[in-house]
């Protein structure tokens, strides 16, 4: 059903539901699981300045995903992974466009009865509205 699944992560440990429900989806179609670490770029600082910064987050990024991408092969699910620069919500939808993905599954944390408008904005809602495929949110 679906063939290629982008899963967007941060570098905690929150993401594992949303990666254990992609898993299985790719599993059970064949598909191939995607996942994006998006390293947010600070606006306004001279190009060059947070090289040594961004070379951190980089290297601390590729080993964080390389992990999750062991425990999916493990899980026996065709695993690829990326880290762009960018702002995440659309750096996520043009990830999703670009690499052709057919589902994005991404998590996304309970609203608060009391302040449901408080999620508005946040990254997964952006994606959800934004994204031109189907948009998982797992909580």
């Amino acid at each position: 059903m679906f063939s290629r699944i982008l899963v967007p992560v941060d570098l905690s440990d929150r993401n594992r539901a949303a990666i254990d429900a992609a898993a299985e989806l790719a599993r059970a179609s064949s598909g191939t699981a995607l996942l994006l670490h998006v390293i947010e770029e600070i606006e306004d600082v001279p190009p060059g300045e947070l090289e040594d910064f961004y070379a951190g987050l980089r290297k601390r990024a590729d080993r964080t995903l390389e992990g999750l991408r062991k425990h999916l092969d493990k899980a026996g699910v065709t695993v690829e992974a990326q880290v762009r620069m960018g702002k995440r919500g659309p750096e996520i939808v043009r990830c999703a466009e670009e690499e052709r993905c057919d589902l994005v599954v991404l998590r996304s944390h309970v609203l608060a009865a009391k302040e449901p408008m408080r999620g508005i904005g946040t990254v997964s809602h952006q994606v959800a509205l934004a994204a031109g495929c189907p948009v998982l949110l797992v909580r």
